[in-house]
């Protein structure tokens, strides 16, 4: 029973992470491994978790869908859903043993995705421009880290359509949050199809996850931004380091 309580409370905060300024997947995860499913179960299990929250995103998003520079949103949508696939694929062919060893690193690429994203998306395009071509090659890699994992992917997609785009960032955010949603969607029904999802934890966090998001949607207009920015970084830097000490501690211990 208080595995469940862990699960439901994790959700809230995940939710309400998310509609403040992303980063759930750091509590959700955590939180079913302590709940006690197997690492890539958990992982599987916290999307589909907070999926549902990113899709009503992107239908408030829908009147903003535009091209990224000159690529269509419908080609990135199609690169990103097979990419989506390949990574969540790629996620069930990984062993427990192998996924426990990959996360700390996994965690880190999203908290520097949190810290540094948006400047270094800006700093990037007052130097370089790319093209279209790269933009999807680029954009299938995302598609694919975002099936596998996904934390942070929306801020890094953002980095990489700053060099194509010169549009504030701020229009971005429809076609952002589509194509993220985009990549969890294929990636939660290949996880559903596979039998990868531990239903009774899921569907907890899933619906404390919905309350939170609507929480954090209404905390996030009473609360300074750089006050939000720096309570999910804390959070973000504070679980990666536990992770990097939990994996790698015993190993530097014996020497």
């Amino acid at each position: 029973m208080n595995a469940i309580f862990i699960v439901i409370g994790a959700g809230f905060l995940a939710g309400a992470m998310n509609a403040l300024a992303g980063g759930g997947s750091f509590v959700s995860l955590p939180a079913l491994l302590a709940a006690g499913l197997p690492p890539v179960q958990a992982n599987a299990s916290s999307t589909v978790a907070l999926f549902p929250g990113g899709v009503v995103s992107a239908w408030a998003y829908r009147d903003g869908l535009t091209p990224v520079g000159p690529v269509s949103i419908r080609t990135m949508l199609v690169v990103t859903l097979i990419g989506g696939f390949a990574g969540a694929v790629l996620l069930l062919s990984t062993s427990a043993a192998t996924f426990r060893v990959v996360l700390p690193w996994l965690l880190l690429c999203a908290s520097l995705a949190l810290a540094f994203g948006r400047s270094l998306g800006e700093a990037l395009r007052r130097r370089w421009r790319i093209g279209a071509t790269t933009v999807l090659l680029i954009q299938f890699a995302l598609g694919v880290y975002g099936g596998y994992f996904g934390g942070a992917v929306g801020l890094m997609m953002l980095a990489v359509w700053g060099l194509l785009d010169s549009r504030d960032l701020k229009s971005l955010n429809a076609p952002r949050t589509l194509l993220v949603s985009a990549a969890n969607s294929v990636a939660v029904l290949t996880f559903a199809f596979a039998n990868a999802v531990r239903w009774p934890e899921t569907l907890a966090m899933l619906v404390a996850a919905v309350v939170g998001g609507y929480g954090g949607a209404q905390l996030g207009r009473r609360t300074p931004p750089k006050v939000i920015r720096a309570g999910t970084l804390i959070i973000s830097a504070g679980i990666t380091l536990a992770f990097f000490v939990k994996t790698y501690g015993p190993m530097f211990a014996r020497h």
